[in-house]
């Protein structure tokens, strides 16, 4: 349901941004396949005509042909200036214990090209490429990406913390004057800290997050002391699901017997002087006299849920400090739309929605 619901929220920004989209339903070899109403509650949920469902079966090869069709049909191809100055897009990377960083690129403009010299525009930093692949299934290597082609390339980066997802790399001899739209930086949106059990284990625990972070750049962490818990870390996730991914790692790979305090999130706290503060504990609340206010991340949660459980799951919400944006009915499941402090959602929420709908929600 967690994919379900990303899927849908991808696709309202696609049909509010005015793309075209062709709906596929894939899985109808299932026996409990029901392509038909599927497709309807596409149409009610978000709004495209049903009579343009691609239904698709992998498994069987049914309805290939015509998804490859819809896709020339409806993807459009690159766009890019070929003798512009380089811009080429990292949307993806991670590290290689032979080669180090590898980064997965789109090259909008210009040429990335084997042997030369190309600038990180948000790191600063510059690095020459070392190798150049397309992946057509398996990697192989080219001497040139141009404009349009996406490719892996390798440049001798050492650590994953210098490639920022959403960088723009561009020619050192001749860098483009702007980067890319859309970069900024990752931000840790939860916080929670992690102590070992074994008060000797704590070096173990430093290493295991420094390997961890190779492979992660948006981990975050900083050594913490508690006088009930001892040494620690203070660690900084994207999500709960990314901290307990970590959490999960650190046990099962490095056999650590951790300790974990319960999440937080960063709070803003603007200052009658106009400073901005970002504070993740009470204790860090400036003077109540100086403050003119605090500023806590706030969510937009699309909660689907049979009819009958709307009351309990209402209820839940209305405790949790939420607003009601939406309510609608879509055949047999309703959409609830709530807005949240993110603070209110990290503390086992989850839990207590699939308690107050034995699972359905």
């Amino acid at each position: 349901r967690g994919r379900e619901a990303h899927a849908l929220a991808r696709a309202h920004l696609a049909v509010a941004a005015g793309l075209e989209i062709v709906p596929v339903v894939n899985k109808i070899d299932l026996p409990a396949a029901d392509p038909v109403r599927v497709a309807q509650e596409i149409e009610d949920v978000i709004g495209l005509d049903a009579a343009d469902v691609l239904p698709v079966s992998a498994k069987e090869g049914k309805g290939i042909t015509e998804l490859l069709e819809a896709v020339v049909a409806t993807v459009p191809p690159p766009r890019g200036d070929p003798d512009a100055p380089t811009r080429a897009l990292v949307f993806d990377s991670w590290f290689d214990p032979y080669v180090g960083v590898v980064m997965l690129v789109r090259v909008v403009d210009g040429a990335l090209r084997r042997g030369r010299e190309i600038r990180m525009m948000a790191a600063g930093h510059e690095h020459g490429i070392t190798a150049l692949h397309v992946i057509d299934p398996h990697p192989r290597a080219v001497e040139e990406l141009g404009a349009g082609e996406v490719g892996m390339v390798i440049a001798g980066v050492k650590t994953l913390a210098d490639v920022k997802i959403g960088d723009t790399l561009t020619d050192a001899a001749a860098p483009a004057r702007e980067a890319l739209p859309g970069f900024r930086e990752v931000k840790p949106m939860v916080f929670t800290g992690l102590y070992p059990v074994d008060p000797d284990a704590y070096g173990d625990l430093k290493l295991a997050l420094e390997k961890l972070r190779l492979n992660d750049a948006s981990l975050s962490y900083e050594p913490e002391t508690s006088a009930a818990l001892g040494f620690g870390f203070r660690c900084g996730f994207l999500g709960f699901l990314h901290a307990e991914i970590i959490q999960e790692r650190l046990e099962r790979e490095y056999t650590l017997d951790l300790i974990t305090t319960a999440p937080t999130v960063r709070y803003r706290v603007v200052m009658l002087s106009g400073e901005v503060r970002e504070i993740e504990s009470p204790a860090e609340v400036p003077s109540p006299a100086d403050v003119d206010r605090i500023e806590e991340p706030m969510v937009l949660a699309t909660i689907h849920l049979p009819p009958e459980y709307v009351g309990a799951v209402i209820a839940l919400c209305q405790d949790r400090r939420g607003v009601q944006k939406d309510l609608t009915h879509h055949g047999s499941r309703v959409q609830l739309r709530y807005e949240l402090p993110l603070a209110e959602v990290v503390v086992d929420f989850h839990d207590r929605i699939k308690s107050a709908t034995r699972g359905y929600g």
